[in-house]
């Protein structure tokens, strides 16, 4: 098993930033990829970006691109999102998820171990 825990999510104005955390315990040898993702309310959720552990390709969905960033400390098995430029539309809750495969790595579906979210609001 692999536990996650995310913080760092909160209230913040449009155009500002957000940097959110993720750190994984336990079997984290077995993962192969992290994951963030984020759910509106009323709405499906949606992939954010992806990192692998090993190499450190990121993936980015358009909507983020350019204005987030995906990295990781190995060492600590933690995950951060560095949010920026943020607008009304990015207001959500956002998961973090581990996944034992590089395939189908923007879909939900594909990852084993998810957190338990944290809320983004941006106010404008």
């Amino acid at each position: 098993q692999v536990q996650l825990v995310e913080s760092g999510g909160g209230l913040v104005q449009v155009g500002g930033s957000l940097r959110l955390s993720c750190a994984a315990s336990g079997r984290t040898f077995s993962t192969y990829i992290m994951g963030w993702f984020r759910q509106a309310p009323g709405k499906e959720r949606e992939f954010v970006a992806a990192i692998r552990w090993s190499g450190g390709s990121t993936y980015y969905s358009n909507s983020v691109k350019d204005r987030f960033t995906i990295s990781g400390d190995n060492a600590k098995n933690t995950v951060f999102l560095q949010m920026n430029n943020l607008k009304p539309e990015d207001t959500a809750v956002y998961y973090c998820a581990a996944g034992r495969t590089i395939m189908g790595f923007s879909i939900a579906a594909k990852y084993d171990y998810w957190g338990q979210g944290t809320q983004v609001t941006v106010s404008s």
